[in-house]
């Protein structure tokens, strides 16, 4: 059995989900995108990947509430909408629409200062061209690749990639939890709260309930059918 539920999290449920879930939580994932130099200010554009999923939903908006515009990228126009409507993201582009890289570009007429990066391949691709100099890139995931068992067929496009950082001066960062938890996490909480607290900031969970669906709730996930965090409940408490 499978269910959705969305809502503003009140103060107190936050809490408890904190207390609860405190390694498995998104809320508390996405501290990771206030542990590096890559945290929006005012009047940036931030492209977040995967931006309907429990990590990038959260990273947008908070990245919003820091006064940056923001553009998600997600899969299909039901997530698209859903990314604009409910986590108020100004824009959103459609990974499967075939002219995807031009739809990302025009909807970052001033080009990408940063790029919150849990995908990679094409999605990867198409955001390098239009990385502004000095753009700053977290790296949180590389989805697309974790089946992968060799390489990319084509040319080699490490070159590219080496050229551009060097021609625009990017700045990567790996980004993990454990490497910032116990310095930043209690800012990170107070200031979570808050804003879940005035309704500035919405969590999403989708629970399937049993054990025993748990596989099928996890390539379920790896094929981008849910929205927001997926959690499996084993018991009735």
């Amino acid at each position: 059995m499978r269910g959705g539920t969305q809502a503003n999290v009140a103060g107190k449920t936050f809490a408890s989900i904190l207390h609860r879930n405190m390694l498995l939580c998104a809320s508390a994932t996405a501290l990771t995108v206030a542990a590096v130099p890559a945290y929006a200010q005012d009047t940036e554009t931030v492209v977040v990947s995967a931006a309907a999923g429990a990590v990038g939903s959260i990273v947008g908006q908070i990245a919003r509430i820091k006064g940056a515009r923001v553009v998600g990228v997600a899969g299909g126009p039901d997530k698209c909408r859903h990314v604009i409507a409910d986590f108020g993201f100004d824009d959103c582009v459609d990974r499967h629409d075939p002219q995807f890289a031009t739809r990302l570009a025009q909807a970052c007429p001033n080009g990408v200062d940063i790029y919150f990066e849990s995908v990679g391949g094409a999605v990867f691709d198409a955001v390098l061209p239009v990385l502004n100099i000095g753009a700053r890139v977290p790296v949180c995931g590389n989805i697309a690749h974790y089946n992968g068992s060799t390489g990319a067929a084509g040319p080699d496009r490490l070159p590219k990639v080496i050229s551009t950082i060097l021609q625009k001066r990017l700045c990567f960062q790996g980004v993990v939890i454990l490497d910032h938890y116990g310095e930043r996490f209690e800012v990170f909480r107070r200031d979570m709260t808050e804003w879940v607290d005035k309704g500035v900031l919405r969590l999403q969970e989708e629970r399937v309930v049993g054990l025993e669906n748990a596989p099928e709730a996890f390539v379920g996930l790896l094929r981008g059918k849910n929205l927001g965090k997926v959690v499996v409940q084993v018991s009735g408490e």
